[in-house]
């Protein structure tokens, strides 16, 4: 088994799009969640995962190949640590932005070698206005050296 080495990937942006949540998107997701959407507008807080990973600049696929992983090998997820600055609104675009903060190599009994991609992801509003902070942690698992 060949592991590849890690890239130097440490501040590439992840910046992407603008991301709206809209009303009816909203109401569909608090109504499969069985609660009621905000009659205010205020979005369910999973938004913060949900429009970043969306409106960031790579997909699932693309940031795994950023790190020289196949996502059909299953990428995990490690942790997650948000900040809010202001409830995330209905109607309201958002500009995502962010960037890869860490890319690590480290041995487990139970994985063997796995790589831990860390990144943070931001919602911004057009003025610059931060919404919300992400950080994320995947962890990609690469074998054990013997090839189990």
């Amino acid at each position: 088994m060949t592991i590849p080495e890690l890239p130097d990937v440490v501040g590439h942006s992840l910046d992407g799009a603008n991301y709206v949540i809209s009303a009816e998107q909203n109401r569909t997701l608090c109504h499969s969640l069985g609660v009621e959407p905000d009659a205010g507008g205020k979005a369910h807080p999973v938004y913060f995962y949900i429009a970043t990973q969306v409106g960031m600049g790579e997909t699932v696929a693309g940031l795994c190949a950023l790190c020289n992983f196949d996502v059909e090998d299953g990428p995990m997820m490690g942790t997650c640590d948000v900040t809010y600055f202001r409830p995330l609104m209905t109607g309201e675009p958002y500009r995502v932005r962010g960037r890869i903060l860490g890319l690590t190599r480290k041995r487990s009994r139970k994985l063997g070698i796995m790589d831990l991609v860390e990144y943070q992801l931001h919602l911004d509003l057009p003025d610059g206005t931060r919404a919300c902070s992400v950080t994320n942690s995947w962890i990609l698992p690469r074998g054990h050296e013997d090839g189990n």
